[in-house]
């Protein structure tokens, strides 16, 4: 059975029940989980793998709880850098329309690596788009060559322009077509098991591009089969005016009355809420992935995430697709989530006191394995999965900051990204560099496809 010891961490931060917190730390771990943590003189002498860990901060592997692979192929697009979300979607669709399956496989290995750079070990992929042959294996086999974990939505699209959606018609699919499929990889490809790598997640695109039908099914099925459930709510105020002209009703009202809310169920963004909305989903223990990036690329408005915090809503943090971001940075995403909400409370009334660092960070890593439903990543502690990220806090960024507070320098300065990230035990960034992937062979294929997708 494989071991591995990182010692002799600066700080290794826990994020466990207790926040418990070590210098000079380590973990030993067998089989991709963990035995043993604390001060590094109190853990065994040696490992089949040992890291010396000298000026890093450790801590979870964060934990991205939306995003959209695909995506990576289309940023920075001209057409589409100024426009909200809407108009932006509008001038995508198109593009988006000639993936295939080798569009899928290359992009999804992009974001990964991204996500592994920035100390991401776990995200939610909201793939919803499936034309020219594509399906969910392509992403799913493509992590598991990776070694990263992997939440694949089997999402979907069945409401086109021609019955009110925004989407183009030849974009959509039949919704018997979508329930068969989504039946189809969770036989191929759920594994509940705890320290999974791979777990297929339901998710209908969003009010504006799914029938009422297909929502109440997909939480049918969903629940039929122990899945969990995800799309996207109240990311603007256009989305909001169509439930309101199409369903009568605002969107969480619309969602709730179809069967979605509860701990079974997150949405992307949750930006326009009310109060009593709020209030409601927290009740329900509903989740929500928190994308400020995205939020303000798009002008989307800023979500109330202290509200939603104190609610009792299980919040996590996503970067969102790399077309409405253009990086897929985890830790960035963080420290966005930290400056946006001390915006808000400048601008917003009863926004509530400041996020910290910390609370941040919480958020990055326990608060994003909640979203997903996982009590095996997240926090550092005996019987959790070996998923941490180390990080280089005696570098010219962080000079005379880490030493003031090593755990809030990875947010208050500009970390550009992360020296090692764990997955199962195993490295797959070591000393700021990728482990197995040969990085320019990877970016001149991106490259290649996505100069394909845009020239036909």
């Amino acid at each position: 059975m494989a071991t591995l010891l990182l010692r002799h961490a600066t700080l290794l931060a826990t994020f466990d029940d207790g926040d418990r917190a070590f210098e000079d730390g380590g973990l030993f771990a067998r089989d991709g989980v963990i035995e043993s943590i604390g001060p590094s003189d109190c853990l065994p002498g040696n490992a089949d793998e040992v890291i010396e860990a000298h000026g890093l901060v450790v801590l979870p592997g964060l934990v991205c709880t939306h995003h959209h692979f695909y995506q990576t192929l289309t940023r920075n697009v001209p057409a589409a850098q100024n426009e909200e979300l809407f108009a932006w979607l509008g001038a995508l669709y198109p593009i988006w329309a000639r993936l295939d399956a080798e569009a899928v496989r290359t992009s999804t290995a992009v974001a990964i690596a991204e996500l592994l750079l920035s100390g991401c070990t776990t995200a939610a992929d909201h793939g919803y788009l499936w034309p020219n042959g594509a399906r969910i294996d392509d992403e799913i086999e493509t992590a598991r060559s990776m070694g990263f974990r992997l939440h694949a939505s089997r999402g979907s699209m069945s409401i086109g322009r021609s019955r009110g959606g925004l989407p183009p018609d030849d974009l959509v699919e039949s919704e018997d077509d979508v329930l068969a499929d989504c039946e189809r990889a969770a036989d191929a490809y759920h594994d509940a098991s705890r320290f999974s790598m791979t777990r297929v997640v339901i998710a209908p695109c969003s009010p504006f591009s799914v029938s009422p039908e297909l929502m109440r099914a997909s939480a049918a099925l969903a629940r039929r089969r122990g899945l969990t459930l995800h799309t996207h709510l109240c990311e603007t105020l256009d989305e909001e005016r169509y439930c309101l002209e199409q369903f009568g009703k605002r969107p969480v009202e619309f969602a709730e009355s179809l069967g979605w809310s509860g701990d079974d169920v997150w949405f992307a963004h949750a930006v326009h809420l009310r109060r009593e909305e709020i209030e409601r989903l927290g009740r329900a223990r509903t989740g929500v992935a928190h994308c400020p990036t995205s939020n303000m690329r798009l002008g989307s408005g800023i979500a109330p995430l202290r509200h939603q915090m104190e609610s009792g809503m299980r919040v996590g943090i996503g970067v969102d697709g790399s077309a409405s971001n253009d990086g897929g940075h985890m830790l960035d995403e963080a420290r966005h989530a930290l400056l946006l909400q001390r915006v808000a409370r400048a601008t917003i009334p009863d926004q509530g006191s400041m996020l910290t660092a910390r609370e941040a960070l919480r958020l990055a890593t326990r608060g994003g394995a909640d979203v997903l439903g996982r009590d095996d990543i997240g926090a550092l502690a005996p019987n959790m999965a070996a998923d941490f990220t180390g990080v280089r806090i005696d570098t010219l960024e962080t000079a005379g900051g880490a030493v003031h507070d090593p755990l809030a320098a990875l947010l208050f300065c500009r970390i550009a990204r992360a020296d090692l990230t764990v997955v199962a035990g195993t490295i797959k960034v070591r000393d700021g560099a990728l482990v197995g992937v040969d990085v320019p062979a990877l970016v001149a294929k991106q490259n290649a496809v996505a100069r394909r997708l845009l020239a036909r």
